[in-house]
């Protein structure tokens, strides 16, 4: 791979689309400012659990070789995944159990 301002975006991207099933749907943005690189992460939302992983180990495992790849061209990278539209509640949101999702259909 050429060494490019870009090398930690074009490296993220090789590594998503051979892991997910959509490689057309993935984005990444990126974005440079005083506290380093923050690449942007999107995916077709079927693709959300090969990304992030068992107990989110390949998201972990992901973010760890951009930082590597970052340091090896003198910066500071972050990664952030973004959630699809219409993904599961996340922490602090309550899903409704069983019977409530019964119930609100029936309203």
């Amino acid at each position: 791979m050429p060494k490019t301002d870009t090398a930690d975006q074009e490296f993220l991207e090789y590594v998503i689309k051979a892991l997910v099933d959509h490689p057309e749907d993935v984005k990444i943005d990126r974005k440079v400012d005083e506290m380093g690189v923050l690449l942007s992460l999107k995916v077709n939302p079927e693709d959300m659990g090969q990304i992030i992983g068992k107990a989110g180990s390949t998201a972990r495992a992901i973010r760890s070789l951009v930082r590597i790849v970052g340091l090896k061209n003198h910066a500071r990278v972050n990664l952030k995944i973004e959630e699809p539209e219409g993904a599961r509640p996340t922490r602090g949101r309550k899903a409704p159990a069983v019977g409530e999702e019964l119930e609100e259909l029936k309203l």
